[in-house]
């Protein structure tokens, strides 16, 4: 990469805390070389308080765009021109582009990581019926994005009085008053019946809490006796690539069983051509850098 660089080379980065664990610098100056643009992208690690100053430090360096992880996804909205419906929704941004006028506009591409990521599998999330468990970021953000994408229901579990019921909450208003063509409600976690019998009915359940990931990779939320044939099965975790609610809903012979790892590699494909115009070379990034 550094034999390209020049005066004129555009500047492109993650913004955040901690970075140092990223994948992103990799994939994105990858696919910049492949496809022979000048451009470059490193990792900045920003705390959430000076998120404000980060903003305005990139502005005056005139960055082709930027993309944000925790702590700073929320707070950076208030320091931007304008937001997609989606991030507007979601109430949290990854993805910053800027216009040749410098207006810079904030966009949330992990939803959309997501139902393209189902789309590769076989599965379209328009008219379906979705169960998804937690309330939080990743959780909203599926949500939000199944519902602008044409689910007929959007069903959320998250355990009452536990972090982010309220939040599921004001997403259930959210998509009742902007998207009133899908049904969105609520419910305790640990209402096993409610849970069993939207689950019976639902055609895509998704795992978006952290249980299944380290130290809870051995945990499911999901009794595998409620796995049927004709059921899709999602998860928002990527490592492990196979968490134990995959491997149980293989196993059943569950429709499809679909890892996070596909949810990752697609929000940055849907970044790449937000801030490029161009599709990332997805397929040898995926063998490159998730396999």
């Amino acid at each position: 990469m550094e034999n390209r660089i020049n005066g004129h080379t555009r500047l492109f980065c993650l913004i955040g805390s901690p970075v140092g664990h990223s994948g992103s610098p990799a994939m994105y100056n990858y696919s910049f070389d492949r496809l022979g643009l000048d451009n470059a992208y490193l990792a900045f690690d920003i705390p959430l308080e000076k998120t404000g100053e980060a903003v305005e430090a990139l502005k005056l360096l005139h960055v082709g765009g930027f993309n944000i992880t925790m702590p700073c996804k929320t707070e950076v909205a208030k320091y931007l021109d304008d937001l997609s419906p989606a991030a507007r929704l979601i109430g949290a941004c990854n993805t910053v582009t800027v216009s040749e006028d410098g207006k810079l506009t904030g966009h949330n591409t992990d939803g959309v990581g997501f139902v393209r990521n189902l789309k590769e599998h076989g599965v379209d999330v328009a008219g379906k019926k979705i169960v998804v468990l937690g309330a939080g970021g990743a959780a909203t953000a599926v949500t939000i994005q199944c519902a602008l994408s044409g689910a007929s229901e959007v069903h959320i579990f998250n355990r009452k009085g536990y972090n982010f019921y309220e939040n599921g909450e004001h997403t259930v208003e959210k998509i009742r008053a902007n998207v009133p063509g899908c049904q969105a409600s609520i419910d305790n976690l640990l209402d096993s019946a409610a849970l069993a019998e939207a689950v019976g009915s639902c055609d895509i359940l998704v795992n978006a809490t952290k249980v299944g990931m380290a130290p809870l990779d051995g945990e499911t939320l999901i009794d595998s006796s409620l796995f049927r044939p004709d059921l899709v099965v999602a998860d928002t975790v990527y490592n492990p690539r196979e968490t134990r609610m995959i491997r149980e809903a293989q196993a059943a012979g569950c429709k499809a069983a679909i890892g996070g790892i596909g949810m990752l590699l697609q929000q940055g494909v849907e970044a790449f051509h937000l801030f490029t115009g161009k599709d990332m070379p997805a397929q040898e990034v995926m063998e490159k850098f998730f396999s």
